[in-house]
């Protein structure tokens, strides 16, 4: 990771930050700098967008690349692309097979992949700071806290999904003895993870998908403004048991 900072202060001199002024945290890239600076890192989320974004979508993208600054191996990137001059940056939009009346375009590009995942882009509905968290941290693989959710337990359930019956007894175990010593604002949260994994324990793996279709469910219908961010809090907590593959 050293050796990736000398890059990102060129990176920034040579562009002079320009668009990515009101993006903290983001890093600009164009047609020279994308690779070089793409392949330092594990992951690297990616918004292709007009050369001079605004906007909630822009504000949203921004607000998650300052949320998650300090995280290891993840970075947050914008490409610019202008339809006119000498329209900088058209070639990664034609390499992507992206087309501008997406924009912006979020992209996933992980070390080891030929390709890279399409996250999300300007028709998606939920275009929302905790919906891209919830993506990133499905998609990339790395840890990137959400509402309601509390890192240790989140770790505790991450071992729970890959381990076998004895060991995920052990590990609920674990989780009750910390609901008995976490500070009385993540209890409920600790309440809820131990629910689960006593529920995967008694149905089966397929309790979270089950349980995931009943909360999707539940906030598609009316609920009370209390009531939604209790659902929402419990799908997020629901992520860390899900396999990768299942999102």
């Amino acid at each position: 990771m050293g050796s990736v900072v000398p890059v990102l202060i060129v990176v920034g001199a040579v562009l002079g930050l320009g668009f990515a002024e009101d993006c903290k945290g983001c890093v600009p890239l164009d047609s020279y700098s994308f690779d070089k600076v793409i392949s330092k890192f594990r992951a690297a989320i990616v918004k292709f967008d007009v050369a001079f974004p605004y906007g909630e979508k822009h504000e949203a993208f921004a607000n998650v690349a300052a949320e998650i600054r300090d995280t290891e191996d993840l970075i947050l990137a914008e490409v610019g692309v202008k339809d006119y001059g000498n329209k900088d940056n058209s070639d990664l939009v034609k390499r992507f097979d992206i087309d501008r009346k997406d924009f912006p375009v979020i992209m996933l590009f992980s070390q080891g992949q030929s390709q890279p995942v399409r996250l999300m882009d300007g028709n998606e509905p939920d275009f929302t700071v905790e919906h891209l968290k919830r993506l990133i941290r499905s998609k990339a693989g790395i840890y990137v806290g959400l509402p309601g959710c509390v890192e240790q337990l989140d770790r505790l359930a991450e071992d729970f999904r890959t381990a076998q019956e004895k060991e995920r007894q052990e590990i609920l175990k674990k989780a009750k003895v910390f609901q008995e010593t976490v500070p009385e604002e993540h209890r409920s949260a600790a309440q809820v993870y131990v629910k689960m994994m006593e529920k995967i324990l008694e149905r089966g793996d397929v309790f979270v998908q089950s349980e995931q279709t009943r909360i999707e469910g539940l906030l598609k219908g009316k609920l009370s403004d209390e009531k939604k961010r209790t659902m929402e809090k419990k799908r997020n907590i629901l992520l860390s048991f899900h396999h990768r593959d299942e999102l």
